[in-house]
């Protein structure tokens, strides 16, 4: 026996797929390799049912309360963006992430990592601009951290935010109750995130500015949430895209999903960028969208419900849930074909959260 072998013989899962040995920028992207890397390394060393789960948020019971509790980094590049920052990126993706067990979202914890020789006007123009997302949000953020690592070892200023909210009684919303003749709503148009993002990193111009979607939904998924707690998954489709979030959600219920392509909301300035650069909008990043999987006979009032509210007023049809080819997402073409729209491999834009 090789001392090579002698150091892997106590590893009780295998390693990544995909033979990447080393970290590549696609584990980040909440893609197929996201999903590996989870399931083959992470999982099995943290162990524990809850977090088995994959939802957004854990939901936890402690002294008889009903909990989310979510957790999420941004290294969003670069730090300012049409209609965003990475500041109010790290309040609306936690606050989004509770909000899509139905919860409540109430405190947050925020850390800060900062490069040394980083301007400290930036460090206050983020943290001003966390703050004031917070307050639009409706929590407070009431523990922090602050740490500071070598020049040329981080990227300006790194956020973490974690968050917890309480889950009204009656609600139970996760990826396993998707069922056969739910209907699929997405809260408004898709892909302004990530291409908002692309346009300034690179410098690009598509006609007029793209605008990143980033908002807190707590207030929207109330507002759904009264018209029927029968709501059975919600999800926020960031990183890879609605694709991804359809993909995980039918692997979790063991069902179908197939869309009406010509239905899903999008931007004309985002469809062009998505020609010109060969990109698919159903896989560029949102942040201030939902796409909610509701029983036939609830869809139009909750419907109503969301258009009723300022970020549910493009809402749409786009899409059921059915029995048929369980654990794949299909679309219904323009053309009057169909085509399987798969979990990416990666992320077709890096860091854009």
């Amino acid at each position: 026996m090789t001392d090579s072998t002698a150091e892997t013989t106590g590893w009780s899962c295998p390693m990544p797929l995909r033979d990447h040995p080393v970290v590549v920028m696609g584990h980040g992207g909440g893609g197929a390799l996201s999903a590996e890397l989870t399931r083959h390394l992470f999982l099995p060393a943290y162990g524990g049912q809850t977090l088995g789960a994959l939802t957004d948020s854990a939901a936890i019971t402690l002294g008889g309360a009903r909990l989310a509790f979510s957790t999420d980094s941004y290294v969003v590049h670069p730090l300012f963006f049409p209609g965003g920052s990475i500041g109010d990126l790290a309040v609306n993706g936690t606050v989004n992430d509770l909000a899509m067990s139905g919860a409540v979202p109430a405190y947050l914890s925020c850390a800060f990592i900062l490069e040394e020789g980083t301007e400290l006007s930036t460090v206050g123009r983020v943290a001003q601009e966390l703050g004031a997302a917070a307050r639009a949000a409706d929590v407070t953020v009431v523990t922090g951290d602050t740490k500071v690592v070598d020049s040329g070892h981080g990227d300006g200023v790194y956020v973490n935010t974690a968050g917890i909210g309480l889950i009204p009684e009656g609600v139970d919303i996760r990826p396993q109750r998707a069922r056969p003749g739910d209907v699929l709503i997405v809260s408004g148009p898709i892909g302004q995130h990530g291409i908002a993002i692309l346009s300034v990193r690179e410098g690009l111009t598509f006609g007029t500015e793209v605008v990143s979607d980033t908002a807190p939904l707590a207030g929207l998924v109330q507002a759904m949430l009264a018209v029927t707690p029968e709501i059975h998954v919600l999800r926020d489709p960031t990183r890879g895209g609605l694709a991804a979030a359809l993909n995980e959600i039918a692997t979790a219920s063991g069902t179908g999903v197939i869309l009406d392509e010509r239905a899903v909301p999008v931007p004309e300035a985002v469809a062009t960028a998505c020609a010109l650069l060969g990109l698919d909008p159903m896989y560029v990043a949102n942040e201030g969208r939902l796409v909610a999987f509701v029983p036939r006979t609830h869809a139009d009032a909750v419907l109503d419900a969301m258009r009723a509210h300022p970020l549910g007023r493009g809402a749409a049809v786009i899409g059921a849930c059915v029995a048929e080819h369980p654990g794949m997402v299909v679309a219904r073409t323009g053309l009057g074909g169909t085509r399987i729209v798969d979990l990416p491999l990666g992320e077709q834009l890096p860091r854009i959260c």
